[in-house]
């Protein structure tokens, strides 16, 4: 086994494990560097050309997810072609993230974002000429390699384009609002699209949207010096299986909602996701220049960022996934008035953004994240608890945990890269969105299981007398405390964290507010 050298000393001798404050001093812009904007208004077009980034990110799928049925009637697609189409997207997307984020803190964040909006604009554009599912796919697959490219770096380049934490908040809260605003009306105005326009038009508009961004950000961003980027070469093995995990992390809960807990094959995807996950572990703590160094995610402010995001991915896919369900086949909801019921959830994520500054300039980053991931769990447990006797209880859980959601969205992400040196930013950042996806594949695969273990034959049978709507409601509200229960574990783990990251640096982290 070949020995590590101390990293840490070498790379950022201002940021050791157990002092995030320091790290947060490590951020600071180096001497010779330009000086940093003091407001969002005189960075408005590096915000513009980011916002535009997350907007495609957001709007992507939940616009494609409308023309699903065109798509198979025109394609002639099966339903695990259609599938796939959306698949193969959130798959290639989690597993390079990593991989990526890796290298684009080695050769430049702003470079990776750039030739990845240029490959956004191409595969968009491809669509255009798109005749087969099978090309569609490929396509898919191209678009997802641009998001790996472009999303984590868009949180990296947004941290790194202030020096102060009230200024990255706001601006973290600016970018998500409008993503947020792309998610909520992407279904609208797609479906407003089909019925005058053929289904490409709908992905042709990623286009645009990638030009928007590759001018602000080429113009609003300067290029990385050299003393903010990482040296040491890419580990390829550590590249691989950290791909591999996700990768199968991602499509192991996709196989057990499709086939079953009785199934082998997602038993067997997920103990080839251990497996890889392990292996990746041993080479990370091996390597002499590892891919991701775990010593960095085990920093307090770190991983209790990371706990935060999953516990509100998980709360996220899951509820959503068992409201819809809970709408449609319990209250016998069409399609577009479900859609309609999670509206609770989208006004508060979209209205919140207001709040987001004044609560952590008031309470700070860490109590903010504290009660934010708390709301998250309530409302996570109103439903498991009350959904059952009504949709105003419904309203009411999905409503704290979108307001949850929305803070902790931005302190997670805020504190992870405070809490890791100047040239692991973006790899701090894919870990973030990694997080996410595999929380969120997770709260799907575990209310899915749920369902199916409880409720005997058809879920979607349309003949239910009172014993199986019965079975039904007790099975969504066991769901729901399941996803409560997980969450909670992850909350409390980020808490935790977050206390030890207090007292490495003798003082709160209240203190660190939004001004």
């Amino acid at each position: 086994m070949p020995t590590r050298r101390p990293r840490e000393a070498a790379e950022s001798p201002a940021a050791p494990a157990e002092r995030p404050c320091e790290a947060v001093e490590s951020l600071a812009a180096p001497a010779g560097r330009s000086r940093s904007p003091r407001s969002l208004r005189e960075a408005w077009t590096a915000l513009a050309g980011l916002s535009a980034v997350f907007l495609f990110e957001m709007l992507d799928n939940s616009v494609l997810n409308v023309a699903l049925p065109t798509i198979g009637r025109e394609l002639s697609a099966s339903a695990t072609a259609l599938q796939w189409v959306t698949s193969a997207y959130a798959v290639v997307f989690g597993g390079l993230m990593l991989a990526l984020g890796a290298l684009a803190d080695r050769v430049g964040r702003r470079r990776v974002m750039l030739v990845g909006l240029v490959l956004l604009g191409a595969a968009s554009l491809a669509t255009a000429f798109v005749t087969t599912v099978e090309q569609l796919i490929a396509v898919r697959s191209a678009t997802g390699i641009a998001a790996a490219m472009t999303t984590p770096g868009s949180l990296a380049l947004a941290f790194r384009l202030f020096d102060e934490d009230g200024l990255r908040v706001r601006a973290t809260t600016l970018i998500s609002t409008v993503g947020l605003v792309g998610l909520a009306v992407g279904p609208t105005a797609g479906g407003l699209v089909l019925a005058v326009a053929p289904w490409q038009t709908l992905l042709l508009v990623n286009v645009p949207i990638a030009a928007l961004a590759y001018l602000g950000i080429r113009r609003g961003i300067p290029a990385d010096r050299a003393d903010e980027l990482h040296r040491d070469p890419v580990d390829a093995a550590g590249a691989l299986l950290g791909t591999a995990t996700v990768v199968l992390a991602l499509v192991a809960p996709t196989l057990f909602v499709e086939l079953g807990a009785r199934s082998p094959l997602p038993w067997l995807t997920s103990a080839v996701a251990a497996a890889a996950a392990v292996l990746f572990v041993v080479r990370e703590r091996s390597a002499r220049h590892p891919l991701l160094d775990l010593e960095l995610v085990a920093r307090p402010l770190v991983s209790s960022g990371l706990a935060f995001k999953g516990a509100a991915g998980l709360a996220t896919a899951g509820l959503g996934y068992l409201v819809t369900l809970h709408l449609q086949l319990d209250l016998g909801w069409t399609p577009a008035r479900a859609a309609l019921g999670m509206l609770p959830q989208v006004v508060v994520l979209i209205a919140g953004g207001a709040l987001v500054g004044p609560l952590i300039k008031r309470v700070g980053l860490d109590r903010a994240a504290w009660l934010s991931a708390g709301a998250v769990v309530c409302g996570l447990a109103v439903y498991g608890l009350l959904g059952r006797f009504g949709y105003p209880w419904v309203a009411v859980a999905l409503a704290l945990a979108a307001a949850g959601m929305r803070v902790v969205g931005v302190v997670a992400g805020t504190n992870v890269m405070r809490g890791l040196p100047r040239n692991r930013t973006t790899v701090g950042a894919a870990l973030v969105d990694s997080a996410g996806e595999v929380a969120a594949a997770v709260g799907v695969a575990v209310g899915g299981t749920v369902l199916a273990a409880l409720v005997t034959g058809d879920l979607t049978a349309p003949d239910r007398d009172a014993h199986r709507t019965a079975e039904f409601l007790d099975a969504v509200g066991c769901a729901g405390l399941v996803l409560t229960a997980v969450a909670a574990v992850l909350v409390g783990w980020g808490i935790r964290r977050a206390r030890v990251a207090d007292r490495g640096t003798g003082t709160s982290a209240a203190g660190a507010t939004a001004g």
